[in-house]
């Protein structure tokens, strides 16, 4: 699988909501870093519980808005909801010998558009723009 496809799949094994079977494309040694909470999550099992415990409403569902890949590496953005929620999620995949190994994830706030510039700029439909 090219690296595009691996994190295609990673996407669709998340939106099943069983966390547990996205190990399918993780490595044994694999890392996810949150730089904004500044937390690091090691290992296939504890990557599937921190999905898992999550508080939410009803089924996770992503939409991939955008996925730009390279050989070994991958950046993904994402819209993410339980019907309640709402976030988005930029990815940064480290891949290697058909597996992801790393993720550093960022989950942007969004936030009130400044009136001082509205003369200059349209606002976007759902606040999300897309550049694909």
């Amino acid at each position: 699988m090219t690296s595009k496809e691996i994190i295609l799949k990673f996407w669709q094994l998340m939106d099943s909501n069983n966390f547990e079977s996205v190990q399918e494309v993780l490595s044994d040694n694999f890392v996810l870093d949150w730089p904004q909470s500044g937390e690091r999550v090691h290992g296939l099992q504890n990557f599937a519980r921190i999905n898992s415990e999550y508080p939410s409403h009803g089924p996770w569902h992503f939409t991939i808005n955008r996925i730009v890949a390279g050989d070994s590496d991958a950046v993904s953005d994402v819209s993410v909801t339980d019907g309640v929620q709402h976030a988005r999620a930029l990815s940064f995949f480290t891949i290697s010998a058909g597996k992801i190994t790393g993720i550093v994830e960022f989950w942007p706030e969004p936030y009130k558009a400044h009136s001082d510039r509205s003369h200059l700029v349209e606002q976007l439909e759902n606040g999300f723009g897309t550049n694909k």
